[in-house]
């Protein structure tokens, strides 16, 4: 059995209880036992574990813990800031092979918690792109760039840790989410992960088992890491309160984060956000229609319940018959079940009830559903009360009706894919006008072949942190940061998120060699000129 107890820097203490995490893929056959035996286990009573039914336990944590966790890193991080760069990129190293020698039990946890087998696996191989020496090489390249010499002096451009950056990881994907921290710590900062008690197995795995033993290889203060599990707003209260937190890295929606980025300058601290996404993608006249159906079909992993799937499509009137009856062919095979089926990537819907409105506002302005929206048990069966929804596919034609329905304009996190057939003939500038448009901005991508509009795309389009062609929307590879995003999905300061870049600060340095300091700016500037 998993048994992690609250993590205070470098210790383990007793938490307030133990919160016990079921296997998903049970809880959806048995769930009167499962949910029985867990509220049992968590009373206290003292019965034998079913590693069958439960995956295990981890610790709550008492405010007092968290005030302790932050007293330390705030101690720690000089020192373990102190560490060489080349020491601390170790840590990367580290990882990267733990994640791919683990990746077995890492998708056993992530399965455990509801994700498919295939979104895990997804999961796990994004997490080894982060980490892959490629990315390493890039991190350092970010932190500090070449020496240059100007006007007889030493110029260095570097960036310095930020200080303690608390981390709070997403409920719906927590584990491989909070991979994040790892890249804060080897930039040189100190780190205090709030894991979600709603999931926190994964999260206590991560850090206990691959995280906090690197870093004790390593030689780190151990205030350096604190793995705590509370509610995610008392934490937020705490860390916003405290004059031991420099940033807080929140995953969540738009709403909320929007909401914490103006308290957090208020208070201080440095806003990371990861927040809601409605991604796009364009389809010209001459895609591969095939291919491009793929990739929209990638819209309906986890149900539709994740950041960075596809939302919506613009697909072009030329392309858009062939388009769709591939599209609807592949998504029609698309079929629920426990988390342990091989076949399967779509997990429990949490958003039933919007999805429902959603769609028929969607109807009751003339849209066309193609195929899905039956809600239906893991076996597939319709029941009124089924946790999943057949993947949907709804048509609206005209960019005009499209942007005044919700469903093009908010994050759908269910799974609905809404597809737009403009009015022929379509202008280029008018498709990235709506792709610009969007509020959010975590990734778009285009399926085309001319390179002309290829370029016109990556140059135009100025909304989200990634933009991808003729490629996997949602698939990560190594240097290419795989979160962060514009408007409503990063906030005023959100882009491409390299922690490497948001966790640290940008500090100039000249050293002068054999250089008569001058009397003033304007004996400087002569002397440069």
């Amino acid at each position: 059995m998993h048994s992690y107890e609250v993590w205070v820097a470098g210790a383990k203490e007793p938490g307030t209880r133990w919160v016990h995490q079921p296997r998903v893929g049970r809880l959806l056959r048995e769930p009167f036992r499962v949910l029985g035996l867990k509220a049992r286990l968590e009373r206290g009573e003292e019965l034998p574990y079913d590693e069958g039914l439960m995956a295990g336990r981890v610790a709550m944590s008492a405010p007092e813990q968290g005030l302790r966790a932050l007293a330390a890193a705030r101690a720690a991080q000089p020192g373990w800031s102190r560490v060489p760069l080349e020491d601390r990129l170790e840590l990367l190293h580290g990882v990267y092979r733990a994640v791919v020698d683990r990746r077995a039990e890492l998708v056993d946890l992530l399965v455990a918690e509801g994700h498919p087998v295939r979104l895990a696996a997804w999961e796990v191989a994004s997490v080894a792109c982060a980490f892959h020496p490629d990315s390493v090489a890039d991190f350092t390249d970010q932190l500090v760039r070449p020496e240059r010499t100007s006007a007889g002096r030493r110029i260095r451009m570097v960036r310095k840790p930020d200080g303690v950056v608390c981390l709070s990881p997403p409920r719906n994907a927590p584990t491989s989410n909070s991979f994040y921290g790892v890249l804060v710590l080897a930039a040189g900062n100190s780190l205090v992960v709030n894991a979600p008690p709603t999931a926190p197995l994964g999260v206590a795995f991560v850090y206990r088992e691959i995280v906090a033993p690197l870093l004790e290889r390593l030689g780190a203060p151990p205030g350096a890491l604190s793995v705590l599990s509370t509610h995610a707003r008392a934490a937020m209260r705490q860390w916003l309160d405290s004059p031991d937190c420099d940033d807080v890295v929140f995953f969540g929606g738009s709403e909320q984060g929007l909401k914490l980025e103006r308290e957090c300058v208020a208070a201080g601290k440095k806003p990371v956000l990861e927040l809601s996404g409605n991604d796009g993608v364009l389809v010209w006249a001459d895609a591969e229609a095939d291919l491009a159906a793929r990739a929209l079909c990638e819209r309906y992993y986890g149900s539709g319940q994740i950041c960075m799937t596809p939302k919506f499509a613009i697909v072009h009137p030329e392309v858009a018959d062939l388009l769709l009856k591939e599209l609807v062919a592949g998504v029609r095979e698309i079929r629920p079940g426990p988390p342990e089926d091989p076949d399967t990537v779509l997990s429990p819907v949490v958003k039933r009830a919007e999805f429902t409105e959603y769609l028929d506002e969607v109807l009751a302005a003339g849209g066309e559903l193609l195929c899905g929206g039956e809600f239906v048990d893991v076996d597939d069966v319709p029941a009124a009360a089924g946790p999943f929804i057949r993947p949907a596919v709804i048509r609206v034609d005209g960019l005009e009706a499209a942007a005044r329905l919700r469903a093009f304009r908010e994050e759908t996190f269910f799974p609905l894919l809404c597809v737009v057939v403009p009015g022929a003939p379509l202008r280029i500038e008018d498709a990235f006008g709506f792709l610009n448009a969007n509020r959010y901005g975590l990734r778009n991508s285009l399926w085309a072949q001319d390179e002309q509009v290829v370029e016109r795309f990556c140059a135009e389009v100025a909304n989200g942190g990634m933009l991808k062609v003729n490629d996997s929307h949602i698939g990560c590879l190594p240097v290419l940061p795989y979160n962060g995003g514009t408007g409503a999905t990063g906030g005023i300061f959100g882009e491409a998120n390299q922690p490497a870049v948001r966790t640290t600060h940008l500090q100039s340095i000249a050293v002068a060699t054999l250089v008569r300091p001058r009397s003033s700016v304007f004996d400087h500037a002569a002397g440069v000129m």
